[in-house]
């Protein structure tokens, strides 16, 4: 029940902490219109399908999770200190984001990684995984209105959620990192 809870936390915190780097995304791009084409030029427009929908909460996160922490997280630690381990491939599974969500994927594979080792139970970041991108898809489809990136307030309630859900977070990861004691792993 513990890990249930968990699991919500962290990913009703990544979602206000995507969120909030979206907007601070679309400003960037706002301020440096140049780099809307470069950027843009990598960017794929996730257009919510039901093959898109599919592909995106059921099996991105299985995929996902087997080769970041399944398969890549297991081989490293064999080869290197478990916090390189954790770094490396949390920055790979970032990589794979788009612009705007990078750092916030790279937390949230943090946050995946930390579940695994506590439970060593691939299933548990599979379901968190899933579980954020059910309600993040879900989000993008419910607002017809382009509310979250047109409504002035919307945004400014949702990055002050953001500041306090990244700060909550990252308090959390320092705490279950000592916890684990990742250094000695």
């Amino acid at each position: 029940m513990h890990s249930l809870k968990t699991i919500f936390i962290v990913v009703i915190l990544n979602i206000f902490i995507s969120y909030g780097l979206l907007y601070l995304a679309n400003f960037i791009l706002g301020v440096f219109p140049a780099l809307k084409s470069f950027v843009m030029s990598t960017v794929h427009i996730n257009l919510f399908t039901f093959y898109g929908f599919v592909m995106v909460v059921f099996i991105s996160p299985v995929s996902e999770e087997l080769i970041f922490r399944g398969v890549l997280l297991n081989r490293l630690k064999l080869i290197l200190p478990m916090t390189f381990s954790i770094l490396i491939s949390s920055v790979l599974f970032a990589a794979l984001h788009s612009f705007g969500s990078i750092i916030s994927a790279f937390i949230f594979a943090i946050c995946m990684t930390i579940l695994y080792l506590k439970t060593d139970n691939i299933l548990v970041p599979v379901f968190a995984h899933f579980l954020n991108n059910l309600i993040a898809e879900s989000i993008v489809f419910f607002d017809v209105g382009n509310v979250l990136f047109t409504n002035q307030i919307v945004m400014l309630i949702m990055s002050i959620l953001a500041i306090i859900s990244a700060i909550v977070l990252l308090i959390q990861i320092k705490e279950q990192w000592n916890i684990l004691n990742i250094n000695k792993l």
